[in-house]
């Protein structure tokens, strides 16, 4: 199981549709691009992550840290927000259609 994660550069993270990351900690990442579609990132840790271009759709994002994460232009169509921490976040251009708050 994937726990902390710093950094991607120059490549494009994809996991597994419906991905169980519960508690990881993405902290400070640059997941641009990233394809995390349905996965349950419950309690995890992204905060200042850049996340600008990410797709991901469908995943669980409940109680998960986002506090100054770039969300710039990301797919986050039908997302589950409840209880996540948005302070600071950028979500210019962001597709959030459908998510739950």
């Amino acid at each position: 199981m994937i726990k902390n994660v710093k950094a991607f550069t120059a490549a494009i993270l994809v996991i597994s549709l419906n991905a169980s990351l519960i508690d990881c900690s993405f902290c400070g990442a640059d997941l641009r691009s990233a394809h995390l579609q349905s996965a349950d990132l419950t309690n995890a840790n992204l905060e200042g992550a850049n996340l600008e271009g990410a797709n991901l759709k469908g995943a669980k994002l409940t109680n998960a840290n986002l506090k100054g994460a770039n969300l710039q232009r990301a797919y986050l169509r039908h997302v589950n927000l409840r209880d996540t921490h948005l302070e600071g976040a950028k979500l210019g251009g962001a597709n959030l259609l459908g998510a739950i708050r």
